[in-house]
């Protein structure tokens, strides 16, 4: 009985030895750590195998939705600047701004100061058939007081905008009248237009401004560029500046007005996109007008397509400064839920084989101050070319690559008229508030003027000078006699400007003020 008592207890020793060498090799195998998942296979597993962990045993109830909207733009983020997801809020006002309309009651206004002034009544729209003007603040807008009460722009125009056919009351202190007026305006669709201005430089030099590339753009150009080709014009200066692109198909019809029948436009290539070329049909209405293009730091993607076809094909010449250098295809994705990604699946390249797209760095967001910082905006010698990318136009002049476009003709920033008395109106805004003031005590007037002549007539009969150095000097910014030989002829045609846009032609009385002390509109009208 012994003897088979020590038999089992000899047994199970070794089994205990046998076990206790199974857990030592396993903690060897794993390092001692406790909880080790085996990772799946899959470039994504990790991050699916934590999630999935994170649901099934954290302590607390998990906001999924929360987490989901904080974790998608870092995600975004290590991918490159340009793709990004959009919340439903931010994906709907991106939308809404190339789309060429919104759902509102048809008004621009200013906040010159904690006050909505009325600067411009959209014709045809809600709040022109509703009875609004120009030169009415707006004090509330349904039960919301916003004057006086630091509300953010952005904020202000929210509460105004809405579906169409829903109604919205307005609020306004009209001049002249005691008490508040309220009107009851039914929310209606507004055309946002992306063709700023078109109009005639001389008897043969069209000009037309294109903010962006919209849904609409190529309509309104066509529908802008008949209108002035019946007024005598031959060449266009076609201006691109701040243009930050939108819609490829927009871009890729305007280029090909110009161009002829086999003429590249375009190649787009990625990853998992083959190389993708885009040629003219040959049928374009504006094959036959001279084209100079403007472009500087805020042109970008579309834009940069569009000039840098006219420049490899031959087909225009660019003025201005080197353009942004955004050259990605992106392909939106939307979700149910209202948001979205835009996310880059190739880049674009010009007709000799420029890429676009800036080069990606750690201080990407920070290039276009870098190019002030190292004088690329005074100095055609301080723009960086690599000669490694080499490319040459139809016609054989060399261009270069390696991120936007660079112009045929540089024009730099114009700091001849700079002093230190303009660059304190321009912090402090004093020319439009100025001018918001001047509109103010002639709004009746304002409202009747419909032409250039009569316009320049009645600014002619004002004190500019006079009147707005009294009122900077009440601003505590004095010019002195030198400052004004200086930047004084400047001041007055930006203050005629805006002045002009306060009556009903709006853009149309802006630009053709303003642009007379244009130095890249001149150097185009002189090398035309």
């Amino acid at each position: 009985m012994e003897e088979k008592t020590k038999k089992t207890l000899t047994t199970i020793g070794w089994w205990v030895v046998l076990v206790l060498l199974v857990v030592l090799i396993v903690r060897l195998w794993t390092g001692g750590r406790k909880n080790e998942v085996r990772i799946p296979e899959g470039d994504w597993a990790k991050l699916m195998l934590v999630l999935e962990t994170v649901n099934r045993d954290y302590v607390d109830p998990i906001d999924q939705k929360s987490v989901t909207e904080e974790i998608l733009p870092g995600i975004m983020a290590q991918l490159d600047p340009h793709s990004v997801y959009l919340p439903p809020m931010e994906l709907q006002e991106a939308e809404e701004d190339l789309q060429g309309g919104f759902d509102g009651i048809g008004i621009q206004f200013s906040v010159p100061n904690d006050t909505a002034v009325v600067s411009h009544v959209i014709v045809g729209g809600p709040s022109e058939k509703a009875g609004l003007l120009s030169g009415d603040r707006i004090i509330q807008v349904d039960d919301k007081v916003i004057a006086g009460t630091h509300t953010p722009q952005d904020s202000m125009v929210r509460l105004m905008k809405g579906k169409r056919g829903t109604k919205v009351d307005i609020h306004v202190q009209r001049e002249g009248v005691a008490d508040p007026i309220v009107f009851t305006i039914t929310r209606g669709t507004i055309p946002v237009n992306s063709v700023d201005v078109a109009f005639m430089l001389d008897d043969t030099t069209g000009f037309i401004k294109l903010s962006k590339f919209s849904r609409t753009t190529y309509l309104e150009f066509l529908k802008a560029a008949l209108a002035l080709r019946e007024q005598g014009m031959r060449r266009l200066v076609f201006d691109l500046r701040d243009n930050t692109g939108g819609y490829l198909d927009q871009a890729l019809m305007l280029s090909n007005e110009f161009l002829e029948k086999g003429d590249l436009i375009v190649y787009m290539e990625g990853r998992n996109r083959p190389r993708n070329d885009v040629y003219a049909d040959g049928r374009g209405s504006c094959r036959d007008i001279a084209l100079a293009v403007l472009i500087n730091e805020g042109s970008a993607s579309s834009s940069e397509i569009f000039a840098g076809a006219m420049q490899d094909n031959d087909r225009a010449t660019l003025y201005g400064l080197r353009s942004f250098g955004k050259g990605l295809v992106q392909e939106p994705l939307f979700f149910n839920d209202g948001s979205g990604i835009r996310l880059t699946v190739a880049r674009y390249h010009t007709p000799s084989g420029r890429c676009i797209q800036k080069p990606y760095s750690d201080d990407y967001g920070y290039d276009i101050y870098e190019r002030y910082l190292h004088g690329e905006m005074t100095s055609v010698d301080s723009i960086k070319v690599n000669d490694s990318l080499k490319f040459e136009t139809r016609g054989g002049r060399t261009v270069y690559g390696g991120g936007g476009i660079i112009p045929d003709v540089f024009v730099p920033l114009d700091t001849t008229r700079y002093t230190e008395y303009l660059g304190q109106c321009n912090r402090q805004s004093l020319q439009a508030k100025f001018a918001n003031q001047v509109a103010d005590r002639n709004r009746a007037r304002l409202r009747e003027i419909h032409d250039l002549p009569t316009l320049n007539r009645f600014l002619d009969g004002l004190n500019l000078k006079r009147d707005f150095i009294a009122f900077t000097t009440a601003a505590g910014v004095v010019p002195t006699d030198e400052e004004w030989a200086i930047s004084g002829d400047l001041i007055l045609v930006q203050l005629r400007a805006l002045i002009g846009r306060n009556t009903p032609m709006n853009d149309e009385a802006f630009y053709p003020i303003y642009l007379t002390t244009d130095n890249v509109v001149a150097a185009a009208m002189n090398n035309g």
